[in-house]
């Protein structure tokens, strides 16, 4: 029995879909343990290119797929995916679970995400807009809806009471002419209608999950976003509304610490981030440009630009900590192909002049990067299958970044299709 996490060690955008889709071979379950659709994972293999927002990329190889306790669901979006994964061919009603904890987004939550982005003005989080944040505050001031709650006898006095304690804080809050339109009726038949779609779906996840590691059944958890996007640990205020680290897999699926033997850090060759904050190797430049076009760094989700960077070591040492990643998947090497040089971020100056070697907090937004410079391969890896084939300046690439993050790479990524991958 294993149970392997599946984590980013950056900002998100690593490529946590892809190596999620090609362990699922070996795997029973796939568990999706928090976040929603604000996160997109693509999974590429033959001629086919799937994104998906909410249902674990397990169920594109016929496995049991668990949408866990810490997502939190926004209707619409997930009747979509279930009907564009079923005109595809996937076996979605045997394999799709949903657990009866997880909580809704609703549409006021969308109203209130948009009013919060416009407000800050030029400090922006860079949201989505998607109602992710305003309904992961709902759920932890005890105010939200969950998948039981749809049939529940009360559900309608619930929403009752809930929109129009919303109409009041939304009164109070708007400034910008948002239409906030929300009618009683129309909500409750939808919601009854979505419960009447989905009611098949729906389980206690974490005894099913546990029942799953009794059987020794090999599970897969993956999050959304990466290491510092997690609202404890990450670049606070630019982060997500949740925690993404490894340790959150256990509270949002239900299960306990001691039950994880694996965390595999999904870690990009280079940096990207979507949205504001600190970027301390954020390359404003035509080498930012050449990454973003020959990478395609644009979100999955939006399709907003991300922003690119040099490997930043620092950032995904702390990440090796945080989650206790026991190995790394690097992806995206073969974007750096044709560079004559390839730099790794190995310290930062502070304000005050001093040099660190390790990540910080404080004074992110204006460190400043030191590099340790190497020679790049110059030569085309897109598509290997075998490490005797890569060139020895990417091996030594790879062998300094091990050396400088203190963890071993045991899957090294070769283009964005399932098979154009190297397992060490």
């Amino acid at each position: 029995m294993t149970c392997t996490v599946i984590v980013g060690t950056q900002w998100g955008d690593e490529g946590k879909g892809k190596i999620v889709d090609l362990l699922t071979a070996e795997s029973d379950t796939v568990v999706r343990y928090q976040g929603g659709n604000n996160a997109g994972h693509t999974v590429m293999y033959e001629d086919k290119t799937i994104v998906l927002h909410l249902i674990p990329s397990g169920i594109l190889q016929g496995k049991e797929s668990i949408l866990g306790n810490g997502v939190v669901i926004e209707p619409n979006s997930l009747l979509d995916e279930i009907k564009g994964l079923i005109n595809a061919g996937y076996n979605v009603e045997n394999n799709l679970k949903i657990s009866s904890q997880a909580h809704l987004v609703m549409p006021y939550h969308q109203i209130f995400d948009s009013l919060k982005e416009i407000s800050k003005g030029d400090r922006k989080i860079g949201t989505t807009c998607r109602g992710i944040g305003p309904t992961y505050e709902d759920k932890v001031g005890r105010v939200g809806l969950r998948i039981c709650d749809l049939n529940d006898k009360n559900l309608k006095v619930k929403l009752k009471e809930i929109l129009e304690r919303k109409k009041i804080e939304f009164e109070l809050f708007n400034k910008f002419d948002i239409d906030y339109d929300i009618n009683l009726e129309n909500l409750y038949k939808n919601l009854k209608d979505f419960y009447n779609k989905i009611k098949n779906y729906i389980i206690d996840s974490s005894d099913r999950i546990n029942d799953l590691i009794d059987e020794n059944k090999n599970i897969i958890f993956e999050g959304a976003q990466g290491t510092f996007l997690d609202v404890d640990h990450g670049t606070y205020p630019y982060v997500t509304s949740s925690n993404t680290l490894a340790g959150a897999a256990c509270v949002g699926s239900g299960i306990g610490p001691t039950k994880i033997n694996r965390v595999i850090g999904i870690t990009k060759a280079y940096t990207t981030r979507v949205g504001s904050g600190p970027f301390p190797t954020e390359l404003k430049n035509q080498e930012g440009e050449y990454l973003r076009k020959v990478g395609n760094e644009f979100g999955a989700t939006t399709g907003r630009p991300r922003r690119c960077g040099w490997f930043d070591s620092l950032l995904v040492k702390h990440a090796v900590r945080l989650n206790g990643i026991t190995d790394i998947a690097l992806t995206k090497l073969d974007v750096l192909d044709t560079l004559d040089h390839i730099k790794i971020c190995t310290g930062y100056v502070l304000p005050n002049g001093e040099l660190i070697d390790r990540f910080t907090y404080d004074g992110l937004e204006e460190a400043m990067p030191q590099y340790h410079v190497m020679p790049g391969w110059k030569t085309n890896t897109k598509g290997m299958t075998s490490k005797d084939q890569l060139p020895f300046n990417l091996l030594l690439y790879i062998e300094q970044i091990e050396w400088y993050i203190k963890a071993n790479v045991s899957i090294i990524s070769t283009g964005p299709k399932r098979e154009e991958t190297i397992i060490l």
